[in-house]
């Protein structure tokens, strides 16, 4: 997988110089190929995750925010890459503060949760 990251990078700054927007385009392909690489490995985490989520006695509904999360996180870190290699760094900006509002928002069930729990030991 690094090597197909690599190999498009070299390919892209080849076309940069001729054709930006076709190294726009290779690059948003290597990183799609990347990912698809990844579902495998992903899937398995998932796996693993949901094990671990079974075997503590934690509500599984309080994983689920984690999860968001941090797809969430991944989406934003390969979008705002890609803004800002297509020059656009202001655009790169905006999806990460986007981003982070997302995840606050996904998070939501949990920090509920925890505020229930705050005010039950308070009691």
């Amino acid at each position: 997988m690094t090597a197909l990251c690599v190999v498009g990078a070299i390919l892209a700054l080849v076309l940069k110089k001729g054709t930006p927007e076709l190294a726009l385009l290779l690059t948003l392909g290597a990183a799609a190929a990347a990912l698809a690489a990844l579902a495998g490995a992903v899937e398995e985490l998932m796996a693993f995750l949901e094990e671990l989520a079974e075997r503590s006695g934690v509500g599984s509904e309080l994983f689920v925010p984690l999860y968001k999360t941090v797809g969430i996180s991944l989406v934003v870190k390969v979008g705002s890459g890609l803004c800002r290699d297509a020059g656009e760094s202001a655009l790169g900006s905006v999806v990460e503060t986007a981003g982070a509002v997302c995840a606050l928002l996904a998070a939501l069930p949990l920090l509920r949760a925890v505020l229930s729990l705050l005010m039950e030991l308070m009691q």
